[in-house]
């Protein structure tokens, strides 16, 4: 049996509503890994969430990957270290930081394994996201005085209105769109990442560092940010609870949805 990478997003695909993986994607996975095959999460999570849903998944052992933060880490679980990291150029968070003030957005980045947020942004925000990722969170006094080394990314939040966010997403576009890459990972976060960051690239990358032909790669996903990754695959698969735009670049969509075993379909019909 020629061997295979499997890519899975986490929230709304490896995860149900509940934030679990079902007991039948757990055993297919299982399988999976036994036959030989590797799994890599790929999430736009920080790294310490995507890495702590790994463990409860069961993917935190031998032929298994963590990409992060959008494909701005990709981490080897059976070396147990980062094998590829990039970070936002610091003048950059700087103006993005100065914008998303402006329009009196709020704005997180991250930190030591931290959520890290200004003295002026709602921490009842913050709490909300932390409660999502299951990350701890702190004030800094100021991003340009106050971090320990550049982030990976920044995430901006409306929970009640996403108008003031697809704003900023043009704003992002026009005037930083050779530096910096914005998507939205849900309805309500717009994530900034380095210019070329996407899990796309981390797919094409990984897949080339391991010596794995892209034909080989099968990546599935439910939102705006898991598209790159299912038109980098040989097979891209969006979940049957998908947006429409995320069906529309797949390759195959599945019948179940993420509560009801879909990774297992998915699993059964591509590598096994």
């Amino acid at each position: 049996m020629e061997k295979k990478i499997l890519f899975l997003d986490l929230d709304g695909t490896l995860l149900n509503d509940e934030k679990k993986v079902t007991e039948g994607n757990r055993l297919a996975i299982e399988e999976a890994l036994a036959w030989g095959h590797r799994v890599a999460i790929a999430s736009g999570r920080p790294l310490e969430s995507a890495l702590e849903q790994a463990r409860r998944a069961g993917l935190a052992g031998e032929g298994c990957f963590v990409i992060s933060y959008n494909g701005g880490n990709i981490y080897d679980c059976t070396k147990g270290e980062l094998i590829f990291r990039r970070t936002l150029e610091p003048e950059d968070v700087y103006r993005i930081y100065d914008e998303a003030e402006r329009r009196g957005l709020y704005i997180h980045t991250y930190d030591r394994g931290d959520v890290v947020i200004e003295p002026r942004c709602d921490e009842r925000n913050t709490e909300r996201y932390c409660a999502i990722s299951e990350m701890t969170w702190r004030r800094i006094g100021d991003v340009r005085q106050d971090l320990s080394a550049p982030p990976v990314k920044v995430l901006m939040i409306d929970f009640q209105d996403r108008a003031p966010l697809d704003d900023m997403a043009r704003w992002l576009r026009e005037e930083m769109g050779e530096r910096v890459e914005c998507f939205f990972s849900s309805s309500c976060f717009l994530e900034a990442v380095p210019a070329g960051t996407d899990k796309g690239a981390a797919v094409t990358g990984l897949c080339r560092q391991l010596g794995i032909d892209i034909r080989n790669a099968i990546a599935a996903g439910d939102e705006n940010n898991d598209i790159p990754m299912i038109r980098a695959a040989g097979v891209g698969v969006a979940m049957a609870n998908g947006i429409q735009e995320a069906k529309g670049a797949a390759d195959y969509i599945t019948e179940r949805d993420n509560n009801h075993d879909a990774i297992a379909e998915i699993i059964r019909k591509f590598l096994l």
